[in-house]
């Protein structure tokens, strides 16, 4: 996978976890929970730190700094998985934290794919040992 083509892909996971961030945001149950605000808040950080990078299709910015904020993301998103029944038992809240973690994972995934890959020039498609 291409450094531009992993910007691409997480970009668009991004739009899945800015979901997320939507429904946590306008949902009732958290209103009044401090912990469960910070992680809407934090998906909010992750996606606004990403943007400019994402614009300008710079990629070695964006890949820096996907990887350098995704541990605060999957710090929330373990937190959110863990802790999100004590508000609510609810389908939409269990789905939601299923989702996010699913971001993060994919992201994480992503990444790494990234790195053993190395950071091929743009339309290099030759493989090492070929």
């Amino acid at each position: 996978m291409t450094p531009v083509d992993a910007m691409k892909r997480i970009n668009l996971i991004l739009a899945h976890a800015w979901m997320v961030r939507t429904f946590l945001k306008h949902a009732e149950e958290i209103q009044q929970d401090e912990e469960l605000q910070e992680v809407h808040r934090m998906i909010f950080d992750y996606v606004r730190a990403l943007e400019p990078s994402f614009q300008r299709q710079d990629f070695k910015e964006y890949l820096h700094r996907a990887r350098g904020k995704l541990p605060k993301l999957k710090k929330v998103a373990d937190f959110f998985a863990k802790e999100h029944r004590r508000v609510s038992d609810h389908t939409n809240f269990e789905m939601a934290a299923a989702s996010l973690s699913g971001c993060v994972q994919q992201i994480e995934e992503i990444l790494a794919q990234v790195e053993r890959g190395g950071n091929r020039a743009i339309g290099d498609n030759t493989t090492s040992g070929a």
